[in-house]
């Protein structure tokens, strides 16, 4: 048993992200000759959510409905603060003028990267919430200031999407260094690291057992290359996205702020998360169709 779960299970599992990682790098690694691969990585984004969905059902099946609800919760709040993450990939590649074809291979072991970081992380805010309950308090106020940062970015010198001017000023340093790819794994590394204290602590708030938040936590990274590829053309569209995830880190940090008083379901969560983001992206949408309709209508003479 490790914490509390088979050691069968967990061997399964990093087995199946092993064997997805590999099928990632044959089937999305833009070598000559791929067809269309925007299709594929639509294609491959959408067998990793169906992936998600039935490792949930087989969560429900083993351990019950509690655990994998809250499964679910995780990977919700892991893959939407995701989509921030992608923003700064942008910055990371452009500062260092790195190719789409060569952007597949430093993804890949950013990936690898981050599964063994995020492990780190979560064994050790896991074992800080058993030990002392007073970090509840400190995990609420650290996913308070990240809300308060995304909400007023360009005031306090970060971006809008709320990445660090700290990428920024390492992809201008490192520039020189565009030849090789090493510079930019530890540019991607490092920004997985600090939006990790954003996202980890966001986790640990609907659920505590080690099992649900690790695999939420590693389903949602595996999904990330994929993710950026998908929407690397629409992620300016996402006009509201800043505030929608701040309104999330902000929900999230109350409940994980008011435990000790209020137990919130996470039914309820699920219903409150799905809701901040369909407005989030409702509110986007309607934007972009407002620009577009007044850059169709053409200037009087």
């Amino acid at each position: 048993m490790i914490a509390g779960v088979s050691w069968v299970w967990w061997l399964g599992f990093h087995a199946v992200v092993a064997l997805l990682l590999v099928a990632d790098a044959l089937l999305l690694g833009r070598r000559k000759g791929t067809p269309r691969p925007t299709v594929l990585a639509w294609l491959w984004t959408l067998l990793l959510l169906l992936a998600a969905a039935g490792f949930a059902a087989w969560v429900a099946i083993v351990q019950g409905r509690q655990p994998a609800l809250e499964f679910v919760a995780g990977y919700a709040i892991e893959t939407s603060l995701s989509v921030d993450n992608l923003f700064v990939f942008m910055v990371i590649f452009q500062g260092f003028g790195v190719s789409v074809r060569r952007q597949h291979t430093a993804l890949l072991w950013g990936m690898g990267g981050a599964v063994v970081l995020r492990a780190l992380f979560i064994a050790a805010g896991i074992t800080l919430l058993q030990r002392f309950s007073w970090i509840n308090w400190i995990f609420g106020l650290i996913l308070l200031y990240a809300a308060w940062r995304l909400l007023w970015g360009d005031e306090d010198g970060t971006a809008a999407s709320g990445a660090p001017v700290a990428i920024q000023n390492l992809t201008r340093k490192l520039h020189l260094a565009q030849g090789s790819l090493l510079p930019v794994i530890l540019a991607v590394e490092l920004t997985d690291v600090l939006f990790a204290t954003d996202s980890i602590p966001a986790v640990l708030a609907v659920s505590h057992n080690p099992f649900v938040v690790y695999t939420s936590n590693i389903a949602a990274v595996l999904g990330l290359r994929s993710l950026y590829f998908v929407l690397a053309g629409l992620l300016n569209r996402f006009r509201y996205l800043h505030y929608g995830l701040a309104a999330l880190l902000a929900f999230v940090a109350f409940k994980m702020l008011a435990a000790r008083w209020i137990e919130v379901p996470i039914t309820l969560s699920l219903a409150v998360m799905g809701a901040i983001l369909a407005l989030c992206a409702l509110a986007s949408w309607w934007a972009e169709k407002k620009i577009a309709a007044r850059q169709s209508v053409r200037p009087e003479d």
